[in-house]
């Protein structure tokens, strides 16, 4: 495991709440960190997928980065992507200036990238975000992967660059991205972006998991931490098979985003499930089959 990081172990990439209205609800998301922070997890990603950034104005990115920063003492990564890079320099230094740890970036989505535009994407970008950043490889939605050989490539020459969330539900990609890094870097943390692997990203060599299911049952993951580092062989097998049933969670609904923020407002009554994403609203079973999924 790359422990020598100090972004290794659980993530939460959290939710972003909306009131009512529709605007962003920081009082919601401080009750939602409020929780979080008493988990045991590691790092809070704010703006993630899940975190609906790609229907975030601006202005609401900027508003979160500089409000969400006092609500918990974890360790707190921005994602500041978009199609803009001016926007996306205005968002890092808004990070920088309220005491964020990191930045995160996903490559550029729309227009198709070779490896070698990536190469030189990234370099760019390096020398202008100013501080500590991971890539974030999500190639069902840009289009483009991000290869183990051009991270290994990309983290041999830049030392602010510190990991990747690698979203690929593929066992072996995970484990290459840990072996082509490790050959340059002892620091560099693979994080997986699937709940489910954060048992075999560990036993890779990886530095954790950046998971959906944070938001509703992040003590699960903080056990399986706490099990691998003690070596509890049965607690990690009793864990890794309740992660794996709560993955079906991913399978109600029509979108992911509105089916873990429903779970969370079923389950903690700290927030409203709505999200930008339109036609997700769960019916009536679908609520009634997440409220079983959490309650075996």
């Amino acid at each position: 495991m790359s422990e020598k990081s100090a972004f290794a172990g659980v993530w939460c990439p959290t939710v972003t709440p909306f009131n009512a209205q529709g605007a962003v609800d920081i009082d919601a998301l401080g009750r939602h960190f409020s929780r979080l922070n008493d988990a045991g997890i590691d790092t809070l990603l704010v703006m993630g997928s899940i975190g609906e950034f790609a229907s975030l104005t601006q202005q609401e990115r900027l508003q979160l980065i500089q409000e969400a920063r006092s609500l918990s003492p974890l360790k707190m990564v921005a994602n500041v992507s978009a199609t803009c890079i001016p926007d996306m320099l205005k968002l890092a230094e808004a990070a920088w200036k309220n005491d964020f740890d990191a930045v995160m970036v996903l490559p550029p989505y729309y227009y198709g990238q070779t490896q070698k535009q990536l190469m030189h994407y990234f370099e760019a970008l390096d020398a202008q975000l100013g501080g500590k950043w991971f890539a974030y490889n999500f190639p069902a939605r840009t289009g483009c992967d991000l290869t183990p050989a051009l991270i290994a490539a990309l983290a041999a020459k830049l030392p602010n660059f510190i990991g990747i969330k690698d979203t690929v539900d593929c066992l072996s990609h995970n484990r290459a991205m840990i072996e082509e890094t490790r050959k340059v870097r002892s620091d560099f943390a693979v994080l997986s972006g699937y709940d489910e692997y954060l048992l075999p990203n560990l036993l890779a060599g990886g530095a954790g998991v950046i998971s959906g299911l944070n938001n509703i049952v992040p003590e699960y993951f903080a056990e399986m931490m706490a099990a691998w580092r003690t070596g509890n062989l049965p607690e990690l097998a009793r864990l890794q098979q309740q992660i794996g049933r709560l993955m079906a969670i991913y399978t109600v609904g029509d979108d992911f985003v509105t089916t873990i923020k429903t779970a969370v407002a079923r389950r903690y009554n700290s927030m409203s499930s709505t999200s930008r994403n339109y036609g997700g609203t769960l019916n009536a079973e679908q609520c009634a089959a997440i409220d079983r999924l959490f309650s075996e």
